[in-house]
């Protein structure tokens, strides 16, 4: 990755940032998902975890190829009166890294059960009895509504920003 793109959102006095977020969010998964591309990553660099929000910026990030070819295709059609694109920048030298991650929820303790049922071959009962309600975990991380293309579902896509480090970390990217 040698290069990035950001893409802002604008103010609207209709719509608020949550809800824009999650529809440029859902765009650019739908034009990976057409491009079958997965050599490129994205951050948030408004992020706020205190309130917890994404922030009205999303960074692309990749070499110049793929974002160009990203952006050939009109994937952000019915977002551009509410978004401003940034031209390609060259990611500069002596910077800081940081990894950007999807954290699945652990929240739905019947769905933990039936998965864990399954996979050990044991029964319903046994499986509430090593899962109890008091297992589920909400995030307070900040998050994406988006609707899968694999399954037709809403899901929210929970967002968790690592540390800054100095060196770049290797990685699979997934849409």
């Amino acid at each position: 990755m040698d290069h990035y793109l950001e893409i802002k959102l604008r103010p609207d006095p209709e719509f608020v940032p949550t809800m824009l977020m999650n529809a440029l969010y859902g765009k650019l998964h739908r034009a990976l998902v057409q491009l079958d591309n997965c050599r490129l990553g994205v951050s948030f660099p408004d992020m706020d975890q205190a309130r917890p929000t994404l922030g009205e910026c999303l960074r692309l990030h990749s070499n110049a190829d793929n974002l160009q070819q990203l952006m050939a295709i009109d994937w952000l059609s019915g977002m551009r009166d509410h978004s401003t694109v940034r031209e390609l920048i060259p990611i500069p030298e002596n910077i800081s890294y940081r990894v950007v991650r999807r954290v699945q929820s652990k929240s739905n303790p019947e769905r933990l059960r039936r998965r864990l049922a399954k996979r050990k071959g044991i029964s319903m009962e046994e499986a509430r009895q090593l899962i109890p309600d008091s297992a589920a975990k909400h995030l307070t991380l900040p998050f994406v509504c988006i609707r899968s293309q694999s399954t037709g579902e809403n899901f929210r896509l929970f967002i968790e920003h690592m540390p800054l480090q100095i060196t770049q970390t290797q990685g699979e990217f997934s849409y």
